[in-house]
């Protein structure tokens, strides 16, 4: 036996044991632990929030409401210029986009292989489908919630005929998606979950709770949906679309908070260029 091979095992040993170290440290000490600025009414927020409970990684959540503008605030901005979430701040260390995050999670925390499998061309499936979701998925099944909720928020509308687009805009991306990607597999890049599955699962899940359910009429869609919430389980699954799913209540209530005039400045912005 080779000492490349003998020192595989013990490489493999230190890199546990090293893991279960830093857990320890962080919960010893919560000052040097992991944080993560999240809002829940985010389809990416909920992915980087599901992923970390599901996979037990300590952190600490920052809660930035996007609402009240707080992405807008000096503090916010010291930790990203851009104003957006979700953030991951580890030490020194700071993500600001929510697939390099859930990629850095995986990695650091050594999740389950099918989270972020380390076969090469099943994992090169799940960046294929990541580039693929980011021009067809990201800016498209969002709108929903400008139409029906941020939009009239702060007295504007989206004009009806974008409304239609972006209609027949998610109907296109989700018969790419099934033909290219789900095809017959219960999960995008095999048998198990993959943080694809929940990047996805969560943009998805937006215009359904906002009215649109694109889960109807598209059995094999409708039943990876069901594979989803059965591999998250009930109370994770609540605990995560809760606030998204009673923001059409809270609309109605009128008990939304209206965003300040920094925030609407950039949200009319935002709005002129939803396609």
């Amino acid at each position: 036996m080779s000492g490349a091979t003998r020192s595989l095992p013990v490489l493999l040993l230190q890199n546990t044991v090293s893991a279960f170290l830093a857990v320890i440290a962080v919960r010893a000490n919560p000052a040097m632990g992991l944080k993560l600025y999240l809002d829940l009414l985010s389809q990416p927020c909920r992915a980087v929030f599901i992923f970390a409970k599901k996979n037990g990684i300590p952190f600490q959540l920052r809660t930035v409401q996007f609402l009240k503008g707080q992405n807008c605030s000096k503090e916010f901005l010291q930790i990203n210029s851009l104003q957006k979430l979700p953030v991951l701040k580890d030490g020194d260390f700071i993500l600001t986009e929510s697939s390099a995050i859930l990629i850095y999670l995986s990695c650091k925390y050594q999740v389950a292989d099918h989270w972020y499998p380390s076969d090469l061309q099943t994992r090169s499936q799940i960046h294929e489908y990541l580039g693929w979701h980011a021009d067809n998925i990201r800016n498209i099944f969002g709108v929903t919630l400008w139409i029906r909720v941020l939009a009239p928020l702060i007295g504007t509308q989206v004009p009806e005929e974008k409304v239609k687009r972006n209609r027949t805009y998610m109907d296109h991306a989700l018969q790419q998606l099934q033909s290219k990607f789900l095809g017959d597999k219960p999960f995008l890049v095999g048998q198990q979950v993959s943080l694809a599955d929940l990047m996805l699962l969560e943009e998805l899940i937006q215009p359904v709770a906002l009215g649109y359910d694109v889960f109807v009429g598209r059995p094999r869609l409708a039943a990876w949906r069901g594979c989803m919430e059965v591999s998250l389980g009930t109370e994770l699954w609540q605990e995560a679309h809760g606030p998204i799913f009673n923001i059409l209540e809270q609309m109605t209530k009128k008990t939304l908070p209206v965003p300040p005039p920094e925030s609407q400045t950039n949200m009319l912005f935002r709005i002129s260029k939803i396609p």
